[in-house]
């Protein structure tokens, strides 16, 4: 791979964050293979910024995530924590001894039949690290991955799907896993349920150390590391493990940029009382430590809101989703996140951490909303200019964040990435004489006509605005989310934005307001874990605080 990468370390914290995760590097995966497909446009982002090289002892040359990620016990189902590039020391320092050796052999985890399927298939690990099937003798690409007893390309399900790792088909570092085995991922006792728990994690010298050696050895080998990027539970006590995390980054590596993705599962249910008084907690105290701690915090959900009022999960026009399945609603978000985090993946004229951080966050808002168009409405015959003028005055994007539909709030700044749109399709292409029917239909460029609908939907608005060739791809073992009708889809064009915006001032409003109905006595659990009442008063406090940085920003806007 070249050299000269602005690298980015990325944290991955949770199960659900596993979920997105799985898709994300699935996603990465696919892009390495894009160079050989004529049809797409090579070097448009740059995959040394989220990967590394290595050799195994063998002498292959590897390339796997710059990742280092945490779970609970009993997450990995049948990945190996090791990982499957490198030898394990383990066991060549047992090869050595030459004494008794009494072997205590725990019953392997089933494959997930997909996996089954797409690692039994003839293939090799190809010199970037990933298992790539052989190419079939026309030469005109990989075979479907197939069961034996139908013809059509195998898609994991929700019934083949337990854990994230049953979907992942990219390989890992060895010192990528890190594993909390001090509680449980299955089972109702021994859970990481409370934002006190997760704090203390990193404050045991176990896990702390653990997570400062993976960070050196990642860190150390960088030529110029621009951040980090967390993606982290907010709904449980990864909330806590994320918090101490970032508070850890800032220290150590001061003037890095550290923008944190907080992530929520789908919808949830009134009956669930201690679940959604929890989520309730772990939300408030996550957002504002990991703001407190973080160059940019935005919250990604599929729900309608953050606090205790259950809202329907977000519709998507060319969408058929299930909310409540974790593989639906991570794949979704993965390719909300894998658009919107574009500006600093560019091989050419890329966007620091820092820089977009710094452009979002002004005025001490350093919380910002996500929203993307899955997938952006290109009909054929269409221009670029025809589909925008489609959508009127109204947002073009589903909110992403759980803060309510956008429309009658004000954006204060944003950045904004379109991709997979043909460049034959960027301008107008209008007949000579033919008067255009609006000033985006006159636009010489793909890139004018962007920059000037995001000015005529916000006028006087800091915008920063990307335009890519390079589509989404939607191959398995992405699900199968578009209309049943439709033929199989290979790659989709999205829609994706950051913005910071007024909406935040009645989510963060609602969130405090929530929290001081709470009678804290009945939740003794949630305090014994490690939180005092103090510190509800002073996360109140605070809240309140973030929530009046956007109420301000609103009245300086016309």
């Amino acid at each position: 791979m070249a050299g000269g990468a602005r690298e980015v370390l990325t944290l991955q914290l949770g199960h659900f964050a596993g979920f997105v995760g799985a898709h994300w590097w699935n996603q990465q995966d696919a892009a390495l293979g894009r160079a050989t497909d004529a049809k797409e446009s090579p070097g448009e982002l740059c995959p040394d910024v989220l990967y590394r090289t290595g050799r195994t002892l063998h002498g292959q040359d590897t390339c796997t995530p710059r990742l280092i990620l945490m779970d609970l016990k009993g997450s990995l189902s049948s990945l190996k924590e090791e990982g499957g590039l490198y030898r394990d020391k383990q066991l060549d320092a047992a090869i050595a001894w030459q004494g008794k050796l009494t072997t205590h052999k725990e019953e392997l985890c089933p494959k997930n039949p997909y996996l089954q399927d797409f690692l039994s298939a003839e293939g090799v690990l190809s010199s970037d690290g990933v298992w790539r099937v052989k190419s079939i003798p026309n030469g005109k690409g990989s075979p479907p991955l197939t069961t034996a007893t139908t013809p059509k390309p195998l898609i994991p399900t929700e019934a083949s799907i337990r854990v994230w790792s049953d979907f992942l088909r990219v390989h890992l570092h060895p010192r990528s896993i890190c594993m909390i085995q001090k509680y449980n991922h299955d089972g109702e006792a021994g859970r990481l349920e409370a934002f006190g728990q997760g704090e203390s994690v990193l404050k045991e010298p176990k896990y702390q150390e653990e997570l400062e050696d993976r960070l050196h050895f990642y860190v150390e080998e960088c030529d110029y590391l621009q951040g980090f990027q967390i993606l982290c539970d907010l709904h449980d006590g990864f909330s806590g493990v994320g918090a101490k995390a970032a508070e850890l980054l800032q220290d150590e590596y001061s003037g890095r940029g550290i923008i944190t993705w907080g992530l929520l599962p789908g919808p949830y249910h009134r009956g669930e009382a201690q679940r959604n008084i929890y989520r309730l907690l772990n939300t408030a105290f996550g957002l504002v430590h990991l703001t407190a701690h973080s160059s940019l915090v935005c919250p990604l959900s599929l729900g309608g809101s953050l606090g205790l009022r259950p809202e329907p999960p977000v519709n998507f026009p060319y969408l058929h989703y299930d909310a409540t399945l974790p593989f639906h609603c991570s794949a979704i978000l993965a390719t909300a996140l894998d658009t919107v985090t574009v500006p600093y993946r560019l091989c050419s004229s890329p966007v620091s951490m820092v820089h977009l951080a710094d452009m979002l966050s002004f005025c001490g808002k350093k919380v910002v909303t996500a929203g993307a168009t899955i997938p952006f409405p290109l009909a054929p015959g269409q221009s670029l200019p025809d589909s925008l003028m489609q959508f009127g005055g109204a947002t073009p994007w589903t909110p992403l964040s759980a803060c309510g539909e956008p429309s009658g709030t004000r954006c204060f700044a944003q950045s904004v990435v379109l991709r997979g749109i043909d460049r034959a399709c960027h301008t107008s292409q209008l007949t000579p004489g033919t008067p255009p029917p609006s000033s985006l239909h006159a636009c010489t460029t793909g890139e004018e006509v962007l920059a000037q609908y995001l000015q005529q939907q916000q006028p006087r608005v800091m915008s920063s605005s990307h335009l890519l060739l390079t589509p989404y791809r939607v191959g398995p073992p992405y699900p199968h989310l578009f209309s049943s009708c439709s033929p199989q889809v290979e790659s989709i064009p999205v829609f994706g934005a950051l913005c910071s915006s007024s909406s935040l001032h009645q989510t963060l409003e609602a969130l405090a307001r929530d929290l001081t109905k709470l009678d804290l006595r009945r939740w003794a659990s949630f305090m014994d874990a490690g939180v005092e009442h103090d510190d509800v008063a002073e996360l109140l406090q605070e809240l309140q605080s973030l929530a009046q940085c956007y109420h301000a920003g609103d009245s300086l806007v016309d």
